[in-house]
């Protein structure tokens, strides 16, 4: 099982992160460089951590876009995704997007080629109530957040999933202090759909939604 996580890149040292495989940053023009993908910002492992939880035995690759604030480029964000793909990890974790419909076109044709490698790409299906790409498109498995969930359920939503917006509970922090939202419930769900992976053998964005609806214990479908 091999996950790709594209956010601030993650401090590997952190008590709440297992193992990192490896991983790359990727600059505002797309540019790749190797082996570097420290965290600066804290989102990234907070969010690998999340996954981690409930997937601690896949292999995990960091792959930052994100260094100084929580934003990027779009050709950061084309680049780590193509890259991502290109290592053919089973599921890649984008707890992050754009509402920008312009860019719905590139978005389609790098799921459609994460399809042909049997990658699933886990995304928030909105934000603020606006459509958010690539998770609103019909390539990638959208989450939304629902802070009703508990963080070991998740629910389905006819063609979408929610889980709960909270990561891992950070000692001494309370919990309304804590980072939370929707890139929390994006990790949330990649972690369920990695543990249904290794469970049922399901690979591919069909077989992995089948999976979770299938392993779902809460559902308003």
């Amino acid at each position: 099982m091999r996950i790709a996580v594209i956010d601030s890149g993650v401090h590997a040292a952190h008590p709440h992160i297992r193992a990192v495989a490896g991983g790359v940053t990727v600059g505002a023009d797309g540019s790749i460089e190797e082996g570097v993908f420290v965290d600066r910002l804290g989102h990234g492992t907070a969010v690998m951590a999340a996954i981690q939880e409930k997937a601690p035995d896949a292999e995990y690759f960091a792959v930052k876009i994100f260094d100084t604030a929580l934003r990027s480029t779009a050709k950061a964000l084309f680049g780590a995704m193509a890259w991502a793909i290109a290592q053919r990890v089973d599921l890649v974790n984008l707890s992050l997007g754009t509402t920008n419909p312009a860019h719905a076109d590139e978005f389609e044709r790098l799921l459609a080629l994460a399809a042909e490698g049997g990658t699933a790409v886990i995304s928030a299906v909105e934000v603020m109530e606006q459509a958010c790409f690539p998770g609103s498109l019909a390539g990638a498995l959208g989450v939304a957040c629902d802070d009703a969930c508990d963080r070991h359920e998740y629910r389905t939503r006819s063609a979408e999933f929610a889980a709960s917006g909270y990561p891992r509970a950070a000692p001494g922090i309370p919990k309304e202090r804590n980072l939370s939202g929707i890139s929390f419930a994006v990790a949330n769900l990649t972690g369920f759909a990695a543990r249904a992976m290794e469970q049922t053998g399901a690979r591919g964005l069909a077989q992995v939604r089948e999976a979770l609806i299938s392993g779902c214990r809460s559902s308003d479908m």
